[in-house]
This record gives structure tokens, sequence and C-alpha cells, in this order.
């Protein structure tokens, strides 16, 4: 008997649309051993050249000029993408698209990303005979995402599903599921035993993610943590922000015995597990596995548009903070200095999450689909 096959199709605008589908492709395989689940960057894979330098054009305007990209992902919000741009994505990816899907012969298809999504909606329209599923990778609704050839969404939360019903998506075609985190977040590991690993202190420890793209902006309240540094051990995780990393390197203020600054890891579970307090852009992934760990989180600079959406679903449901000030560092440093009452707020987080989000949820809902 043939193994049922996924392909699972993303870009790279963002590292957590790539986080997502990898995420998805790892809980199959974990729950279902026999699955074969392909993942796809899509841009990427079908032109090796002018892929990475969309990319790249779009990761230096989202570090530059984030308020541009939140003009746009606001100008088109409650728009399916129009018929030119998905006639010119069609130009662009239909013959190799086709092909892969020809060459693979998948069961499904799932997407991460509303380019990929849109491309084979189209060929749905054309002929393909295929399920098409919609992961959003947020806690937000854009309505580029919204195809009619869609047959099912997953979504973060109740909030995204209504969003889409909002835009004349059919309720009973939408699941929510949360975004799935890579099986290494779905269970703790010893907090002792991993700062042992990673040589850590035996101390309140802070973990200041810059996303997966490291970006660290010019944030006052990020260097006012280093006032911190004799009681508290600050990591500072850059990604593959490899000038990012030398700079601070450099600085003298991160130059102490309790801060590292480390680049790109794999093992970001881990570190999790090892700190106290996450400090982080509020990207959909990077936020739904502080979740998955109960990890209290402040959030930093949001890109206009979805970042922004995200930081709100956190703070209303009782994770977070916005960082905007030095007053709400000291309050949250503070917080973790205080064993009792850090320890109270942290199963506070983990009771809420327990109500709200099972990381299993969303590869279980796609195996179930196949059946």
């Amino acid at each position: 008997m043939r193994r049922k096959r996924v392909l699972l199709l993303s870009e790279g605008f963002g590292s957590g649309h790539m986080q997502a589908a990898n995420a998805l492709s790892a809980g199959l395989k974990q729950l279902c051993p026999d699955i074969s689940a392909k993942v796809i960057e899509l841009g990427k894979f079908l032109n090796p050249v002018i892929g990475p330098l969309i990319v790249s054009a779009y990761r230096k305007t989202v570090s530059k000029q984030p308020k541009m990209v939140g003009m746009l992902y606001r100008s088109n919000y409650k728009k399916p993408t129009n018929r030119f741009t998905q006639l010119a994505l069609h130009r662009m990816f239909y013959m190799q698209t086709s092909q892969v899907i020809a060459q693979l012969k998948p069961d499904l298809i799932v997407c991460t990303h509303p380019v990929p999504n849109s491309v084979v909606a189209r060929l749905k329209r054309l002929g393909l005979h295929m399920p098409l599923y919609t992961l959003i990778t947020d806690y937000d609704a854009h309505g580029s995402w919204v195809n009619q050839e869609v047959n099912h969404y997953l979504v973060s939360s109740p909030i995204v599903k209504q969003r889409l019903v909002d835009k004349g998506v059919h309720p009973n075609n939408v699941e929510v599921t949360g975004i799935p985190v890579h099986p290494d977040f779905w269970e703790n590991c010893d907090k002792a035993e991993v700062r042992r690993q990673f040589d850590l202190k035996d101390m309140p420890t802070v973990l200041i993610m810059g996303g997966g793209w490291g970006i660290l902006y010019e944030d006052s309240e990020l260097s006012y943590m280093t006032k911190w540094r004799e009681t508290t051990q600050l990591i500072f995780c850059v990604g593959s922000n490899e000038k990012m990393k030398q700079k601070l390197l450099g600085d003298a203020m991160f130059q102490h015995p309790n801060i590292r600054i480390m680049g790109f890891t794999r093992e970001v579970y881990k570190l999790m597990d090892a700190a106290d307090l996450l400090v982080t852009k509020p990207g959909g992934m990077t936020c739904t596995e502080g979740m998955s760990k109960g990890l209290p989180m402040l959030f930093y600079e949001p890109i206009p548009g979805q970042e922004e959406e995200n930081c709100e679903y956190f703070i209303n449901s009782g994770f977070g903070e916005m960082l905007d000030s030095n007053d709400t560092v000291d309050r949250w440093f503070k917080l973790i200095h205080d064993p009792e009452a850090s320890g109270k707020f942290r199963r506070n987080l983990l009771s809420i999450r327990d109500k709200q989000y099972d990381p299993k949820r969303c590869p279980e809902a796609v195996l179930r689909l196949m059946r």
C-alpha cells in the first residue's frame, strides 16, 4: 500500500511561514511515521536566483521601513488577492508548480503562505483535483489568504475563524487548531539540566529574541536590561543576523559574564526551558512556541499589521505585555526574582495554555482530513 503523501508549500517572507510548514511536517511524522511529508519554499525552489533576491529585499524593507510594510498590509486587508496579481503569480509559477505536483503526486497540499496558496487555488480552477488546506500562521486573517478553492482552513484562534467567516468563508470550512510547533516544543525539558548543558548559571534568566532574522532594533529598553546584569542572566539570540551578533559582542555594555550572545540555533526549545521570561518581537511562531512552554512574554517593536494583531492576542490572553518603558522592564524583572510570585504566574499561564492550545491538534486535524 502506497504511503500517504503531504506536500507543504510556503515562502521565506519572514521565517514563521517556513517554520510552521516544517513544524507541521515534523508533527505529522511524529504522529504517523509512515506518512511522507515534503516541505518546499516555492519561490526559492522554482527561481533559485530571483527568489532569494525578493526575500532579501523584503527583509531590508521590514528592518528599515516597517511602517511601509504595515501600510501595504492594511491597504488590502479586506480584499482577496486580485486577479491581476493571481495571473502574474500564475505566469511565474504555473508550469513549474504543476510539474512539481505531478512528479510528487501528493494526496493533499497544505500552504502556509498566501503566494503558494493563490498559485494552487488557480491550478484547481484550471482542473487540478486535489484537496488544498491553508494554514494561517498569525493571529489575524488578511484577505490574501482567502480563495474559494481552499477546501479547509486551519487557524490559530476563534478570532481568526470569525474574521474568515466575515470575509465570506463558510464556517464549516474553518477549524481552530492553533499554529503547529515542532515536536521539540511539545514537552518541557528539565530547567537545571538545560542550564548545565549550555553552561548557564542557576539564576533568573531572560531570553531576548529578534526572530528568525535576528532583527533587534535600537530599542532603549533592550539596552536598559543590561543594568540588571549583576543579578539576571541575559541571553540575546539574534538568529542568522551575524552583523547584529558582532555589533553586540563589540559593545562594552554587553560584555559581562551574565550576558550571552548567540547566533542561529536549532535548540530554541531548550533555551525557552532555561528562561524565566521571553522578550521577543511578536511573530506568530515565536509567540506560539513561548505559549507552548507556558513562558511569560514581553513584546517589542511589532511590525504594523499582523505582528500588532499577534501582540494584542497574547496580551489579552494574559501571556505578557508590551515593552514600552524601563518601568515595564523593572516590574517584570522583579517578578522573576520573586520565586513565589513567578511560580504562581507560570502555573496560571500553563492553565491558560492547556485550555486554549494543544500542539498536537493541527497535525491531528490534517491526518483526520486525509482519511
